[in-house]
């Protein structure tokens, strides 16, 4: 499981390195996709193999399902670390993203998001004031599940 947030900056070759605390749980090598809101997600490459598997139970029939899995599995890398730990972020990711030099990495559960700093700032600031209503919606969705 991924949790917490890191700042980390990019350096001039544009390499990503994984905070510390998740590199072993990455192992030797991961996915990065495009994610959703502006975001980069990070798969380990067993959560990746899961998420083949969930995806591929989706009819292919529909546009909105043909459309996701495009965007989702053609901007995927296959990232394999250097001896440092460091993965180039090729251009189409770093502008899907938005990245800029300083980026966030947050943990969600069971992948790693990548942010730039900025654009992470903007969501979260939106996100603060509608915490606690996705909460109330959460719970009438789910209200086996106590927060």
């Amino acid at each position: 499981m991924f949790s917490g947030e890191f700042n980390h900056i990019l350096d001039i070759k544009y390499r990503y390195i994984a905070p510390a605390l998740f590199r072993e749980a990455l192992g030797s090598h991961f996915v990065i996709t495009k994610g959703l809101d502006r975001c980069l997600f990070v798969y380990t490459w067993e959560m990746w193999q899961s998420k083949i598997a969930e995806l591929s139970q989706l009819s292919s029939t529909s546009a909105a399902t043909r459309k996701f899995s495009r965007n989702f599995f053609a901007g995927a890398l296959i990232a394999e670390p250097d001896k440092q730990g460091r993965v180039v972020l090729p251009e189409s990711l770093r502008e899907y993203a938005k990245l800029n030099r300083e980026i966030v990495t947050i943990g969600v559960l069971n992948r790693l998001e990548i942010w730039d700093k900025e654009v992470w700032a903007e969501y979260n600031s939106e996100a603060d004031m509608e915490y606690e209503q996705v909460a109330e919606r959460l719970a009438e969705i789910r209200p086996d599940i106590i927060l």
